[in-house]
């Protein structure tokens, strides 16, 4: 006997195993639930999304993919680390900081998230940073119960960037890294500082992800 199955294209086709025929159904029907499942938790996580306070900053020029941005002082919650590569460093360090804003604090104040994350690693160790909201530095903010996790001011500068999708990892961060400074030196752009990772998004966001390299330089180009 055979039995008419149905493929992922909605082509009928013979099967003479009606179990086989069967477990294919529902392999599909599976996959379309998953797929509808990520779908629903994309379209979910994008609008969450929404709402998160991002870094200000002023957009002063874009050639391509390179953009010339320049950010005024920002209050930044930071954590020192030995490691010296994302990897190594990522959660340990986003975990101290989230738990200060998450009530570690002397107040047991929640302070909310905002984007983006900052990072820079180096030989010597890394770093992590949260931006403050808007309107919280130094003089309202709750003092952090973990003692390796200090409030500073970023200085105003001006910040070369480029973007890139999918996750974060080391390869991903080297490889944008190299192309930033390779765009910087090709177009005359002296480059002041280390290259720093920006991360946008929550591990839970699958699609549409952002994340950027940035590195301070002079602008305008010539004194």
């Amino acid at each position: 006997m055979t039995f008419l199955c149905m493929d992922q294209s909605g082509e009928a086709f013979e099967q003479n195993n009606g179990l086989a025929c069967l477990d294919l159904m529902k392999f599909m029907l599976a996959i379309s639930a998953l797929i509808a499942i990520v779908i629903l938790i994309s379209a979910f996580t994008m609008r969450k999304q929404e709402n998160v306070e991002e870094q200000a900053f002023q957009m002063v020029h874009r050639d391509g993919e390179l953009e010339i941005r320049f950010y005024p002082p920002a209050t930044l919650a930071t954590v020192q680390m030995k490691g010296t590569e994302y990897r190594d460093v990522a959660s340990s360090g986003f975990r101290k900081l989230a738990g200060y804003i998450f009530g570690g604090n002397d107040r047991g104040q929640k302070i909310a998230m905002t984007a983006p994350v900052h990072m820079s690693m180096g030989p010597d160790g890394s770093s992590m940073q949260f931006v403050m909201p808007a309107g919280m530095d130094s003089s309202n903010l709750p003092a952090p119960n973990d003692a390796n996790v200090k409030i500073e001011l970023s200085k105003p500068s001006h910040m070369a960037a480029i973007r890139f999708s999918g996750y974060a990892n080391d390869e991903a961060i080297r490889k944008q890294s190299e192309k930033l400074e390779m765009l910087l030196r090709s177009k005359g752009i002296t480059q002041l500082g280390p290259v720093k990772y920006l991360g946008y998004d929550a591990p839970y966001k699958l699609v549409g992800r952002r994340n950027e390299v940035v590195a301070e330089i002079r602008w305008p180009t010539t004194p």
